[in-house]
């Protein structure tokens, strides 16, 4: 008799919340971690993002764009010596709605994680949907969250999986200041 082992339960959790306040310079996290930012910059497609990571063993600086025409936000994360991981970009499938010099983003659990030149893979469909079936996200917003997804998956892999170029094909250029 051939047994499968259970697949791990996703953790389920509400769609995280994020504020990013461009007056105050300040970035408040999912769980109200209200973080120094050093610099903000808008563009006609988004909001960039740059903040160091205090304290943390790994992490030094992470720098993002905010891309509300594409539902992604797009990090780029800089480790200590020695922490390295092997991807160049962390992107999250988000609502972003901004009200005066605040923006928001919802994430809608999808990630995906996008080696340069090599391949993109996406994370936490699992968790995506055992929100849907627990009730914290509704039947449209998951699939806009699939497509969108396969949006971004289907632009990268056609671009040689180089998240930049696509984007900058889209009309989105995103300029980093570390590399």
């Amino acid at each position: 008799m051939h047994t499968q082992e259970a697949a791990p339960v996703a953790h389920i959790h509400p769609p995280k919340i994020e504020y990013f306040d461009l007056d105050a310079k300040s970035n408040t996290d999912p769980k109200g971690h209200l973080r120094g930012v050093e610099e903000y910059r808008t563009a006609p497609h988004g909001l960039y993002m740059f903040r160091p990571v205090l304290g943390h063993p790994e992490l030094s600086h992470f720098e993002s764009w905010l891309l509300p025409s594409f539902g992604l936000r797009v990090t780029r994360q800089s480790w200590h010596p020695g922490h390295e991981r092997d991807y160049d970009l962390y992107v999250d499938v988000v609502e972003i709605t901004s009200s005066g010099t605040v923006w928001k983003t919802v994430d809608l659990y999808l990630d995906l994680i996008v080696r340069t030149g090599r391949g993109v893979t996406v994370l936490d469909t699992d968790e995506l949907l055992a929100a849907l079936a627990a009730g914290l996200v509704q039947a449209p917003r998951a699939q806009w969250a699939l497509e969108t997804a396969y949006r971004a998956v289907a632009g990268i892999s056609s671009h040689g999986f180089d998240a930049i170029r696509w984007l900058a094909a889209q009309g989105a250029v995103t300029t980093w200041r570390r590399r």
